[in-house]
């Protein structure tokens, strides 16, 4: 080690000088220039830990944005198509709705994010999203929620690709996990305050109706006036979103002539042919996890929160709350399971978050206080546990050049299917909200049977291909 002992205060010269006897305290490290050079290693570490490329950074802001004002809103949609006079059955179809449109609009949102580059894909979804948001607003009838619905709906499934591709470009692949993870810990953020906030203001509004003319907790004032308002919010965010988007997102590479011709596949029985055998059984176990999924997930808000007719046991505010339980508790897990994803197995954690969804229904039904809710809300956030893995899977199972098409086409197929399940769902909900929670958990135990018996770890050999 070096022969000079550094004096305290006089540490501007440290970096020339060799390295401090022991015993002097080491005061070089402690010098203006060394703890700048410090913080500046420790930010860059970071960055590269998490993958926050620039245009990540981009992405990532336009997820905030957008998905607060879309969880103030949306959440509490069942809520507003009864307050309107809607009854069950319309909830059931706008749930239906929800998936088939998210499978219809995943292939074609794939094919543009290839087509267009993924910084002017995405403007053209967040206009789509706005119309949508507008038309709610403007005409406070039911039937204009599912016509603005067929815009505002898409945003999420018809953008989800192109965030995929973006992931997988600007990342190498032994960071893509985190990538994915980072994206879905940070759309968590306006999962878990959208629906305080959106709580709050029907709870606001219906106080005030209530105070004003005297009306019953359980009364429909409120709700209408709270929903229109959140909506109102998810607009002026989406248009904030999309300014922010294309400052902050970098254009793709220039293409030569014909090459987005080549390489983009505009038909998906062929993009079918080139699914891994590995990628179709994940789907096929997906497939039976999101019937589990969808089957109660449009009446959750109307277990816990009840109607204008029959009082749950928690109110909106309340309701808002259990959604910041389940997203906390999802956030908290996120980065650790990414981490050890990335440099081991993935499967493992793909059928962790497959048990957790199959628990959610038989929880909820057995939960009739705000404490028990909040448990079920906490197997709910838990089901998160893999979900950026099972993505990160799909992208690594995808042919390099066209992972948002293949991605695209993974969730055409099983949305589209699922859809199946959730436009039953209103039908099971009025004969019984218990036959729905637990037809939903069997189909659960058996896509989680499916993929701990036939799903294959990329770790293992990897299968090609099905030839063209």
């Amino acid at each position: 080690m070096g022969s000079k002992e550094a004096r305290p205060g006089l540490s501007g010269d440290s970096a020339e000088k060799p390295a401090s006897e022991p015993g002097s305290g080491g005061n070089e490290a402690l010098s203006p220039a060394g703890s700048v050079e410090a913080r500046r290693s420790g930010l860059q570490q970071a960055i590269e830990f998490f993958g926050l490329k620039r245009s990540i950074v981009g992405l990532l802001s336009m997820v905030i944005l957008v998905g607060m004002g879309e969880h103030m809103a949306e959440q509490f949609l069942p809520l507003y198509l009864t307050a309107l006079g809607a009854g069950f059955l319309s909830v059931g179809f706008l749930n239906g709705m929800d998936n088939l449109l998210g499978a219809l609009y995943s292939f074609p949102g794939g094919y543009l994010a290839d087509r267009l580059g993924t910084k002017r894909a995405l403007l053209v979804f967040n206009l789509l999203a706005m119309f949508g948001f507008a038309i709610v607003i403007l005409v406070p009838k039911w039937p204009a929620v599912f016509i603005g619905a067929i815009f505002f709906l898409s945003w999420t499934a018809i953008s989800l690709p192109a965030t995929m591709s973006l992931v997988a470009k600007v990342l190498p692949k032994n960071k893509r996990t985190m990538g994915v993870t980072v994206h879905s810990l940070i759309r968590r953020i306006p999962m878990a305050l959208g629906p305080i906030v959106g709580g709050a203001l029907i709870y606001y509004y219906r106080d005030k109706y209530i105070a004003m003319y005297g009306f019953e907790v359980g009364s429909p004032m409120g709700i209408r006036e709270g929903v229109q308002v959140a909506f109102g919010a998810a607009l002026i965010l989406a248009v904030v979103a999309a300014i922010a988007q294309q400052i902050l997102i970098e254009k793709d590479p220039p293409k030569k002539p014909g090459e987005a011709e080549t390489l983009v596949e505009k038909n998906p029985l062929k993009m079918w042919r080139q699914m891994h055998p590995s990628l179709r059984n994940l789907l096929i176990s997906d497939i039976l996890i999101r019937f589990c999924e969808q089957i109660p997930y449009a009446f959750v808000v109307i277990w816990a929160v009840g109607t204008a007719t029959q009082k749950g046991p928690v109110n909106t505010v309340e309701f808002g709350i259990l959604r910041t339980i389940e997203m906390a508790t999802a956030i908290l897990i996120y980065i650790p399971v990414a981490y050890l994803a990335d440099k081991g197995q993935k499967k493992p954690f793909v059928v962790m978050t497959f048990i957790f969804f199959t628990l959610f229904p038989v929880v909820l039904y057995f939960s009739h206080t705000f404490w028990m809710l909040a448990f079920a809300f906490v197997i709910r956030g838990l089901k998160e546990f893999g979900e950026p893995t099972r993505k990160a899977l799909i992208m690594d199972l995808a042919p390099e050049d066209r992972k948002a098409a293949m991605f695209g086409l993974y969730y055409l197929i099983r949305d589209t299917i699922v859809s199946i399940a959730a436009f039953a769902s209103g039908f099971l909900w009025v004969k019984s909200p218990g036959l729905n929670l637990f037809t939903a958990a069997a189909f659960g135990a058996i896509g989680t049977i499916w993929f701990a018996l036939r799903g294959q770890d990329l770790s293992g050999p990897r299968e090609k291909p099905a030839e063209a």
